[in-house]
Order: structure tokens, then sequence, then C-alpha cells
């Protein structure tokens, strides 16, 4: 047969065997195919495929058609490894192996009593591989018998040669299509058998396959469904969400959409046949490519943990509420009583010297000392009460405001001047340094005094002997910055969180009522800004303000005023 004859033939068993792989023919018709297409090629030869277990590192039976059947039966399981005969030791080196003479060869010491009563007295045995050149798979041997000795010529390499890639062909795609069978048995049972509702739609969400756990969920068979899209089971209210999941999950635009690609799945309401209603958490994807897109859906009712979510916050609003007011009332016991005690002295002191002035006899100088101290009393009294109320005011949102472009160095020159006789008193020396180019402040300025006036009082009143404050202003950006600074004997970090509580006066008595840095941070914040405080101990304190800047003010013309009302 010449050259041109072999390939002709050739490309005709090839094409045979390809149609019976096109026409799903199962892999021992396939293998059995190729054999018997090798042995009419090579006269006088008997050829076997046997297929590896990776596993248990083995060779079973694939084809033999001109094999004796007691022959075959013997070698399947074959082991691979050294001197495994010629398909075993193939398969182990993944090289072929050709023993012209069974009777001899060293490889076949073991089962050469297997073969010879069989008429078999030669076997080249090839690996039928897969892969890369580098690291290619074994999936079996590929073998050749013939009766007498016999060394394979040119010719026959060549035509065993493609008949292994034919082989391999073959068990290649018996094995992709076993795992395809495996994989599609697998998503079966997970989709019938799963207790989370699953659906299979087209990308217009109409449904192409539904699993009992979501026919149950709407209480529908799941062959009606299939006449039915996503929407009909949804509630009016939650369409216009379903279907946007929908497009944009299909590439059709519209924003993106909880399910989708967001943080999480899209709750819906489903509505069952019976008319009754659950809640869904609903989440999509994409299945196959191009024609063939199909949307997978998740449906998981969280009916039950909804409802134990809205007891949980029922319970814990309750709970919250029945703390609020007893922190209330505890806080109004309190005040009461704080503010009792704080009325009590300065009225002591306008009722006793009052009788004094009503029973006595006094000269002048002691008549007026006496007056003063009532004087004196009774503008605490009215100073407490008024910041009570504005206290109170603030919290209510009540507090009546007029925010206007305010120079905060004229209401520092103001508050300075004011409490000078008080710094004198106490021996402290008050800086004022504001910064030429500060612009004004956007406040109430009368509020802004009210401010500075507890900030500067405080730092005066907690300072050394000889001490200093210092009240500076700039402008920061979009804002204006005042800073009291005082160099006293600061504030130890435990007590930094009960700065602002009404009434506290961290355990110190120096004349104050403890309701000052309270109100200066219910003033500051009412006016948009912001309070804090720095302090070390043994250095001093610094409380800085920060008011929105009159930028847009000035822009329009608006003059800058005084802080004085």
């Amino acid at each position: 047969m010449t050259a041109v004859d072999d390939t002709q033939v050739l490309l005709g068993h090839q094409h045979r065997v390809l149609e019976l792989l096109a026409g799903g023919a199962g892999r021992g018709v396939v293998l059995e195919a190729v054999t018997r297409s090798l042995e009419e090629l090579i006269p006088g030869s008997r050829c076997s495929i046997l297929v590896l277990d990776p596993a248990t590192g083995t060779l079973h039976h694939g084809a033999a058609p001109s094999l004796p059947a007691a022959y075959s039966a013997a070698i399947d399981g074959l082991a691979i490894g050294e001197d495994a005969g010629s398909c075993g030791t193939a398969a182990h080196t993944g090289e072929a192996v050709i023993a012209a003479d069974v009777a001899v060869d060293r490889r076949w010491i073991r089962y050469r009593s297997l073969a010879l009563p069989h008429g078999l007295g030669s076997c080249w045995s090839s690996p039928i591989r897969l892969g890369r050149a580098d690291r290619r798979e074994v999936l079996g041997t590929f073998a050749v018998y013939h009766e007498a000795g016999h060394c394979p010529d040119e010719r026959e390499r060549r035509l065993v040669a493609r008949f292994t890639d034919l082989a391999a062909l073959a068990l290649e795609h018996d094995r992709l299509y076993g795992e395809l069978a495996q994989s599609e048995e697998r998503f079966r049972r997970a989709f019938e058998d799963n207790a989370v509702g699953m659906a299979l739609t087209d990308l217009d969400g109409r449904f192409l396959k539904v699993n009992p756990a979501l026919a149950r969920m709407v209480g529908r068979d799941a062959a009606d469904l299939l006449v039915e899209d996503l929407t009909a089971v949804v509630r009016r209210e939650d369409r216009a969400g379903a279907r946007l999941l929908l497009r944009s999950l299909a590439g059709r635009g519209g924003p993106p959409v909880f399910g989708a690609s967001g943080p999480g799945p899209l709750e819906v309401t489903l509505l069952r046949a019976d008319g009754s209603t659950l809640i869904a958490a609903l989440s999509a994807s994409v299945v196959g490519s191009g024609a063939g897109r199909h949307l997978s859906l998740n449906v998981v009712d969280v009916t039950a943990r909804r409802a134990a979510q809205r007891d949980r916050i029922a319970r814990r609003e309750a709970e919250l509420a029945a703390r609020v007011a007893e922190d209330a009332s505890r806080a109004k016991s309190e005040l009461l009583s704080t503010l009792s005690h704080e009325l009590r002295t300065p009225l002591q002191a306008i009722v006793g010297f009052a009788e004094l002035l009503g029973t006595l006899d006094l000269p002048p100088e002691r008549r007026g000392a006496a007056l003063g101290h009532i004087d004196s009393a009774a503008r605490h009294v009215l100073d407490l009460v008024n910041d009570v109320l504005d206290l109170a005011r603030l919290e209510a949102r009540a507090l009546p405001l007029s925010p206007a472009p305010v120079d905060p160095g004229a209401v520092i020159a103001d508050v300075t001047a004011l409490l000078a006789p008080l710094a004198a008193q106490r021996d402290v020396r008050v800086r004022v340094d504001p910064d030429a180019g500060c612009g004004g402040a956007y406040c109430d300025g009368r509020r802004l005094r009210q401010v500075l006036i507890n900030l500067v009082t405080n730092g005066i009143r907690h300072n050394h002997l000889h001490g200093w404050v210092e009240v500076t202003a700039h402008e920061d950006d979009e804002e204006v910055v005042l800073a009291v600074r005082d160099g006293g004997p600061g504030i130890a970090p435990a007590l930094m969180d009960r700065l602002f509580v009404p009434f506290d006066q961290l355990g110190l008595d120096a004349g104050g009522s403890g309701l000052g840095l309270a109100l200066v941070r219910g003033l500051v914040e009412a006016m948009s800004g912001t309070v804090g405080v720095t302090s070390t101990p043994g250095e001093g304190t610094t409380v800085t303000v920060r008011l929105p800047a009159a930028v847009d003010a000035v822009a329009t013309g608006a003059g800058v005023r005084s802080g004085g009302g």
C-alpha cells in the first residue's frame, strides 16, 4: 500500500471515529472502532486499549476485540510499574515499550505465562497521553500484539502514533462528558433538594425552571409558574425594584441594585396563591454567555427573621425609653437638688442682711456693705436663673438668636474690660492678642459675649496667684477661631469627660455654679460652631471656639458690627 493510499484510508477511519464521538457513542464503542481500524491497517495485529485509573495506579479494559477474552480478563487491573509487561511499564515510564519477543523480554517475566498460551509472541505498547508537551498526562495504553516475534517498522510506528492520538481524544472526550454529567447531576440535586427557593429565568425574568422550595414558598405548582415571570409573584410596590435588578444584571442600563452588585440581597414581598404575603431576600446572577445567558435566582424566606428583628427593635426601644425616662427623672431630681443648693446660699445671705438692716441701727458704712452683699447675692441668683433658662431653651431648641457679622476683637475688648475688676481681685493678668487681619464671625453678638464672659471668668477663677489668661482670635479658612488660654493648674485627664456636665464643678469651689461650660457648648453649637478643650495638669487649659466666618455677609456689603447687642 502506498503512502497516499495509507493517508486516504487513515482519513476514512479517523472520520468514522469522529462521527462516533459527535454522535454521542459510548466509550467502549469508540475505542473498539479505533482498535479495529488499526488492525485493518496492520495485517496480523491484535490491538487493545487499557485505561489508567490514576487513583489506584492500575490499568483496566477499554477495548480488545481480537484478544482472547481470558487474556483480557487476566490483565484487567494490571498494576503499573517497572517490568510490568509492555503496557504496565509504558504507563509507568510514559515511554513506548517494544517487546519484540515476549518469551525472552525481562519485562514480561511475570506475565509471559499469560501471553504465550494465547499465541501472543510480541507486544508493542504506547502510552496514551494528553496535554502540553512538557506535562502530558497518561490516560492509558495502546498495545499492538503479534503471534510471532515482531518489531514495528516506520509505517507501523506512524500509524500507531496517529491512532494513539485518536484514542487519547476519545478518552478525554469521555472524561469531560462524564464530569459534565456528574456536574449536571450535582446541580440537579442541589436545585431540586435545596431548602432555598431557586429558579432559572431568561433575561426578562420569565421562569424557565423552578425548584420545589420556591413553588412551596408561593403556594403554587412549579408547572404553573413556568408561564409566569418573576414580577407576577412580587407585590406591586416592589415590582419596580425587581425589574431594575433584572435590567442591571442583563446589562440593559439602570442604576446598580442590591442583589446584583450591591452589598446584600434585594428584599421584596412575595404574593402567595392564598392571598397572604411573605418577605423574601432575592439575589441573582447571570449564568452562561452570549445568546445562552440566563439568570439564576435565589429566594430566601426572611419573614420570621424580620419579625424577630422587629420584636428585638421594639424591646430595645422600650428598654431605651424606660432608661431615658429613668435618667430624665434622676436628672430632674439632681437638678432640683443642685439648684436648691445653689439658690439657698445667696438667698440666705439676702434674708440675713435684710433682717440685719431691719433690726439694727447700723452706721452708714456697715449699712452700705450689707446692701452690697444683698445686691451681689441677688445678681448671683439672677445670673443662675438666666443660665438655667438659657440651658432649657437650648435643649428645647427655642433659644432666640440674631446671627450677623460680628467683630470678635471688639467683643474680646468689651469682655476683658468688664472682667478687669475680677482679674485684679484675683491678681490675674489678662492678655488680649486678636489677629489684626481677623475678619468677622457670623453669629449672635450678644451670645458670643456671653460665651467669652464664661470662658474668661473660668480662666480667672481657676488660676494661680499672679497667674495669666490670654484671649486670641484668628481666621482659619472659613472659620473664626477664638481661644482662651490660662496658666492655671490644668484639668486631670479623668475629669475631661465631666467638663460639660451641668452643675459639675469637678470637685472645685471657685465661686461658680458649674453651668458655664455646658452653656458655652450649647450656645456655640446653636450658632453652628464647635468647642474643644485641651489641658495639661500643672500647665493650664485652652478652650477653643470655632465659628463660621462672615465671608458671605462681608462680600454682599454688610458691615461688621460690634457684639454689644
